[in-house]
């Protein structure tokens, strides 16, 4: 039995030794050799569009297909046959890395750093963001503590996330598909964003890519939105309706906006988000550092080889 793992990510190799299977590493730029195309198993990483169309058009004895990426929209678009090939993604190894992004990028906006950032590239000194400040302004955000913070999409990234913010004091909410209580954090279900939507300071989105959550912030949403608040997206660029959120800005409807995805990636250099005050935008840097990763593809080797079930099936 073949495993081919990428040479895209830096990988401890040894810890995927003693399955008696044999290990080969593999460019995820490059066409996979002719010897290495009866591999039994796949591991990747940021494989180019070309690669994975040679694979799946070539790689006939796959029966598995472990994805370090936290989606496995990339897998599933090349043309895999997934009744036969099992697909399993990288869900959980980006999770600390994605909520350290995020907590930074709700600091940035209500501590103002990117609009002191572009007078500091001018050579200006911002007198405006310095010196005594107002505290707590209702209808405002300016800091974390006491914010009402909505994390639509509580999954495993706001459950690392979910702490920080509490720690700092802000007063956290989830929205799932179905309610509860998880690590201590109210969950609501999506029927409840109207009444949730009028009472958030900063909107955090970690929602999956997929046909249900297609725009679901669209321009109704947006409009129960307080005027001062904010909106955090590190989860698909897919979610939101750009067109309906430039408007908002444009309008002044509402804070601001800290976007690390879009629709279309890069964003294009036509786009107006570029241009808008009070947007910053992360070229999709909250993830891309999968941690821990040969524990997930050894635990998921093992159980493959014994004919159990794998850890992030989709």
């Amino acid at each position: 039995m073949k495993l081919l793992y990428p040479t895209s990510l830096k990988l401890d190799v040894s810890k995927l030794e003693g399955f008696g299977i044999e290990l080969h590493p593999y460019d995820v730029k490059q066409q996979i050799p002719d010897n290495l195309l009866d591999a039994e198993v796949l591991v990747t990483w940021c494989n180019s569009p070309d690669n994975f169309k040679h694979a799946a058009q070539n790689m006939h004895k796959l029966h598995w297909i472990q994805s370090l990426a936290a989606g496995p929209n990339d897998v599933l678009n090349a043309g895999f046959d997934t009744k036969k090939i099992m697909v399993t993604t990288g869900s959980g190894l980006h999770d600390r890395t994605v909520a350290e992004h995020t907590l930074g990028l709700l600091l940035n906006a209500a501590r103002r750093f990117y609009e002191m950032r572009d007078y500091q590239v001018q050579g200006k000194w911002p007198q405006h963001l310095g010196g005594p400040q107002p505290d707590k302004v209702p209808g405002t955000f300016t800091t974390l503590e006491d914010a009402n913070i909505t994390i639509w999409g509580f999954g495993n990234i706001a459950k690392y996330l979910a702490p920080y913010l509490t720690a700092i004091g802000a007063k956290v909410r989830g929205v799932a598909r179905h309610a509860g209580v998880r690590n201590g954090i109210e969950i609501y279900s999506d029927d409840k964003l109207a009444e949730i939507l009028p009472k958030t300071d900063a909107l955090v989105m970690i929602l999956p890519g997929s046909e249900s959550t297609y725009h679901a912030l669209n321009a109704d949403r947006l409009k129960l939105l307080p005027k001062h608040a904010w909106i955090v997206n590190v989860g698909r660029g897919t979610c939101i309706d750009e067109d309906a959120l430039n408007s908002a800005l444009d309008n002044d409807a509402i804070g601001g906006a800290a976007l690390d995805v879009f629709e279309k990636e890069p964003l294009p250099e036509s786009s107006p988000l570029y241009k808008q005050k009070n947007v910053i935008l992360s070229p999709h840097a909250a993830g891309g550092r999968p941690r821990d990763a040969e524990q997930l593809i050894a635990d998921n080797l093992r159980r493959f080889i014994a004919g159990q079930q794998l850890k992030n099936l989709v």
